[in-house]
Formats: structure tokens, sequence, C-alpha cells
């Protein structure tokens, strides 16, 4: 299936692939060539660390932007929204934020397409806000979801407005 989700920067790729369960795994392409899936603790701990040196909320406000504009398929003007609030950070920050929200982006519109996922991209949400304006550990909530059921976790999420 691999599709393009946005060209960095730096030459990276950031696509959908095949993965174990479906076509809508996220990959970061290298320059080489090399394909790897990125687990939700590696952009969760380095998006907590960023937003550490900035303003309260700049990071978790900059993705909601990107929530809100994920439907079910790549739109340009998301992916042009990225560029945008990737100008916004400080040059040493640049190349990982635009990575990691296009990787985002690409995990939102892979779970608002799959078959039978009930919370979609809210799933996504929940982590960025426990991270971000909870504080949790980059892993602990990166695994909170398992096991839960879908009832369970929407109704942690309703109360935060997700």
């Amino acid at each position: 299936m691999r599709k393009l989700i946005k060209l960095l920067k730096n030459n990276r790729h950031v696509i959908f692939d095949k993965g174990k369960f479906d076509d809508w795994c996220v990959y970061v392409v290298e320059q080489n060539g090399r394909k790897k899936a990125h687990f939700d603790t590696t952009y969760f701990t380095d998006l907590k660390a960023i937003a550490s040196k900035y303003e309260a909320n700049k990071v978790y406000n900059d993705f909601i932007e990107i929530y809100n504009g994920t439907t079910k398929i790549i739109d340009k003007s998301i992916l042009d929204l990225i560029d945008k609030i990737v100008t916004t950070y400080n040059e040493e920050d640049k190349i990982i934020i635009e990575q990691w929200f296009a990787v985002i982006y690409g995990g939102m519109i892979a779970e608002e397409n799959k078959q039978f996922a009930i919370l979609k991209k809210r799933i996504k949400r929940l982590g960025m806000h426990q991270i971000l304006k909870l504080d949790y550990d980059p892993n602990v909530a990166a695994n909170f979801s398992r096991g839960k059921k879908w009832r369970e976790l929407d109704a942690i999420m309703k109360p935060l407005g997700i």
C-alpha cells in the first residue's frame, strides 16, 4: 500500500505501509530507505521534553489544531498547517516537531480508518493530554489504553473534554 503522508525537510518521509495488522502502519523512512514504525513512547517522550521549553500548552494547542482538522484522508491543508506550526519553534526543535506531528497526524488518520475502532483519533488525543496536561510519564500514557474497553476509555475522556 505504501502511501506518502509527508516529505520532511530533512529528506525523511512519513508514510503509510503494511504493518502487522493492517495497511495503516505509520513509518518514518530514513534517507537510506530504511523504514521504522516508532512507538508512541518515543514521540511522547520527545514532545514532552520539547514542551518544557515553551510557554504552557504550546505543544498541546498546536497538536489540537492538527487534531481538529484530521479526517480519514491526508489533507494538504493540514500538512501546510504542520509546516506553519513548525516555523513557531526554535531552530533546534523544528526537525523533530515536524517529524512527530506528521507521525501523529498519520496515526490519527489511521485510527479514523480502522474498521472496528470506536474511539478513533480520540485515543491519540488522550495520550497527548496525559503527557502534556496531566504530566503522565510518556511510557504510562503510551500504554494506558492497553486492555481497557472502549466504554471505560470513553468515560475517562469525556470529563477531560476529549
